[in-house]
């Protein structure tokens, strides 16, 4: 049985492009993916989690606003009585100069993993098969049976 996956764009950003490869990738690779688009609020990600039952929750900023978008996804998460995986990635910060500084303030609030935007796609879906414990044997039935 496939795991599901929710992907966004989060906040006012309105990049389609990454969220589309990502989608791609990650369907090749075997998991439901649930593709809010673009603009998506906080709420959404939410609502979609939990109705669809997903097991990680994937956002991705490109206008370098993702800190103040992001700010209370986790506390919502929690209230919602959901434990998904939560990934986020992109270009986070504006004026971004230490890619590591970012990476740690999404850690601190409480992201499983931050990527950049230069990040491959297949390094996440890695770091997600990973994340799910998905042995290889169980990732290539997903992509059979899916």
């Amino acid at each position: 049985m496939p795991r599901t996956v929710i992907l966004g764009v989060i906040g006012s950003d309105a990049h389609v492009v990454g969220i589309t490869i990502l989608e791609q990738a990650l369907s090749s690779a075997g998991f439901e993916v649930i593709n809010l688009g673009v603009q998506t609020s906080q709420d959404e990600f939410v609502s979609a989690a939990k109705s669809h039952d997903a097991e990680a929750v994937l956002v991705s900023s490109l206008y370098g606003h993702a800190r103040q978008d992001c700010e209370g996804l986790h506390e919502e998460l929690d209230a919602a009585g959901l434990d998904v995986l939560t990934y986020v990635g992109g270009n986070l910060a504006v004026g971004q100069n230490d890619f590591e500084d970012t990476r740690e303030t999404f850690r601190e609030m409480g992201f499983d993993r931050v990527f950049d935007a230069e990040t491959d796609p297949e390094e996440a879906i890695a770091k997600l098969r990973s994340d799910l414990q998905l042995t290889t044997t169980e990732a290539e039935q997903i992509k059979v049976d899916g």
